[in-house]
């Protein structure tokens, strides 16, 4: 678990400001509107880090079809990187107006870190959101 979270921790921090994406959701970044309830209640942050890619849908199942360390997966958890589009998993089906009302952007991707080494999953995700 701790190297989950260290990784998850890695990943989010390199990916803030990256401009492939628009938002990274993960408790441990200062940036997380639950950010201090969290480093109050918790003595690491998890190893969930969800992003909001720029490009929507499209971007999002480009990303997803590049990765090549991170694997496919319907729903997270594992000692083994993961990751899952909730719009084709667990918020499928739901309309336009529906996935706003959950909070799910279409290029929302959700990445489960494993206990991979952290510099091999950057490597993985960064190419993934190169261009071309």
């Amino acid at each position: 678990m701790e190297r989950q979270c260290a990784n998850a921790q890695a990943l989010a921090r390199r990916l803030e400001g990256h401009p492939a994406v628009r938002g990274v959701l993960y408790p441990g970044l200062e940036s997380h509107p639950g950010h201090e309830v969290a480093r109050r209640q918790m003595a690491a942050f998890g190893g969930i880090v969800t992003l909001e890619l720029a490009g929507g849908l499209p971007a999002a199942e480009r990303f997803y079809d590049r990765l090549r360390l991170v694997a496919r997966a319907a729903s997270l958890g594992g000692v083994e990187s993961l990751a899952s589009l909730p719009v084709h998993t667990s918020h499928y089906g739901l309309t336009e107006d529906g996935l706003r009302e959950a909070g799910v952007d279409p290029g929302m991707v959700r990445l489960s870190l494993g206990v991979e080494d952290a510099s091999d999953l950057i490597a993985d995700v960064e190419r993934a959101l190169a261009d071309g």
